[in-house]
């Protein structure tokens, strides 16, 4: 599994803990919520990178959920499972902040955590809400061209 995937996968992890537990910001990124054995398997790239992550969705937390809730349909933000949230949390932040990582690289990277740790469907749930973000990104992007 490649580094990032598994920084990614990190950042998932913390962040469906900071949703369940209300763990605060230098809990998640000390990794203080996981076996230590385990972290000690990480590598420190794989760590900083899940930490960029980790501090910049929560740091852009509110205009990454309203980007989720604009592209929800027929389903309320307060029903998503947790899992899911925290999956669209992390491929939004990277689509929305990372804006040197291609956004089909952020989506799949989403569907595959997705079908890893979601729900059966969750994937197809997951694409179509980080399509939508990727979409009105790349249409306010072509509008300022215009201006």
């Amino acid at each position: 599994m490649a580094s990032r995937r598994k920084a990614r996968i990190l950042a998932v992890q913390a962040l469906y803990a900071w949703d369940m537990s209300g763990a605060s910001l230098p809990e998640l990124l000390s990794f203080s919520w996981m076996d230590e054995e385990k972290l000690a398997q990480y590598e420190p790239d794989i760590l900083a990178f899940s930490k960029l992550i980790i501090a910049g969705t929560l740091e852009r937390i509110e205009e990454i959920d309203a980007a989720i809730r604009r592209h929800l349909q027929h389903w309320s933000f307060e029903r998503l499972r947790k899992v899911d949230l925290a999956i669209l949390r992390v491929g939004c932040y990277s689509i929305m902040f990372q804006r040197d990582i291609p956004s089909n690289i952020s989506i799949d990277e989403a569907i595959e955590i997705a079908k890893e740790y979601g729900s059966d469907d969750s994937y197809r749930f997951i694409n179509g809400v980080l399509d939508g973000v990727r979409k009105d990104l790349a249409g306010a992007s072509s509008d300022k061209d215009k201006e």
